[in-house]
């Protein structure tokens, strides 16, 4: 196998997982999220030799994964199919398991925030480090802090609405 080949394959069982639920947090649908997944890794796979190491290529692979999907999301408006959207949530929870139902409640939860906030969360819920979501996102840790707290107070009442329905 070539170098470049092997070095992806690398990549991609170490992030794909991770890059899959930052999709999914954006989409809330299965086909979506593996359909910009897919997208991602085109482009890292393309854009490969351009990696500097200027930051951890995770990082990197998040920063092309949230600007496949911001455009994904951008097109999906333009085509008004944001009602859609919600009707696919609902239809993709097939398991019935009290924590399936919850995990999917979580996710809808999260759609309902802005693309930013959502983007946070989502790394947030990876368990990426601080200082990364910070680069990518581009804000200091100490805001980061406090962002975090906000959005988790704000997913929290969005979660609580939905238990309630």
């Amino acid at each position: 196998m070539e170098q470049k080949e092997k070095l992806f394959k690398e990549i991609f069982d170490s992030n794909s997982k991770k890059i899959f639920h930052l999709c999914y947090g954006y989409t809330g649908d299965t086909d979506a999220a593996n359909d910009l997944l897919q997208e991602t890794f085109l482009k890292v796979w393309q854009n490969l030799d351009k990696f500097r190491n200027k930051s951890l290529i995770s990082t990197w692979i998040y920063r092309i994964a949230v600007n496949t999907c911001l455009t994904y999301l951008r097109s999906e408006k333009r085509q008004a199919k944001d009602e859609l959207t919600e009707n696919i949530v609902e239809n993709t929870i097939e398991e019935h398991s009290e924590k399936n139902e919850q995990v999917a409640l979580l996710y809808k939860s999260i759609a309902k925030l802005e693309e930013n906030d959502r983007l946070i969360i989502t790394m947030v819920l990876d368990e990426l480090p601080y200082h990364e979501i910070a680069e990518i996102s581009g804000i200091s840790e100490g805001n980061l802090r406090v962002k975090i707290h906000r959005i988790k107070q704000k997913l929290t009442d969005l979660y609580n609405q939905h238990a309630r329905i």
